[in-house]
C-alpha cells in the first residue's frame, strides 16, 4: 500500500507551495521584482505575474524598471509572460500593462528571436484583435 506515502508527497508539496507563496509575498514587499517575477512565473500565476508588473509600473520610473526587469528574464520565462499577457489584453483594466511588457519584448528582442518563441503565432493571432 503506497497511501501513505503519497499523502506525505502530497504534505511535502503543498507546504513548498505555501513556503513559495510566502517568499513571493516578501519578495513584493521588499520590492526585489525580478525575483518575484520569477517565481511567479514558475509558480504558474499569470494574475500574481500581473500583480509584480502592476507593481512596477506604481513606481516612480516605472517604465524604465519594468523594462529592466523584462530584459533580465530567461528566453522560456519570456515565453510565459507572452502567453501572460495574450491574457491580460483582452481585458480592458490591465491591457495598459500587457501592452507595457509587449512593447518591452518588441523592442528588445530581434525578430528572430521572437520567432523561435514557443506558440508565437497563436500568440499574434490573439494579440492582433484587441491590440
Amino acid at each position: 500500500d503506497v497511501t501513505e506515502i503519497e499523502e506525505e508527497e502530497a504534505q511535502a508539496k503543498q507546504e513548498e507551495q505555501i513556503m513559495k507563496e510566502q517568499e513571493l509575498s516578501n519578495l513584493l514587499h521588499e520590492k526585489r521584482y525580478l525575483k518575484a517575477l520569477g517565481l511567479a512565473i514558475s509558480l504558474d500565476r499569470p494574475h500574481t505575474v500581473l500583480t509584480v508588473v502592476k507593481a512596477i509600473l506604481k513606481e516612480p520610473e516605472g517604465r524604465r524598471h519594468l523594462e529592466e526587469n523584462i530584459v533580465r528574464l530567461r528566453k522560456d520565462q519570456k515565453e510565459a509572460v507572452l502567453a501572460f499577457l495574450v491574457t491580460w489584453n483582452t481585458n480592458s483594466r490591465n491591457c495598459h500593462e500587457a501592452q507595457a511588457v509587449m512593447e518591452t519584448l518588441l523592442k528588445h528582442e530581434a525578430p528572430d528571436s521572437l520567432l523561435q518563441f514557443s506558440g508565437i503565432k497563436s500568440a499574434v493571432e490573439a494579440l492582433l484583435p484587441y491590440t
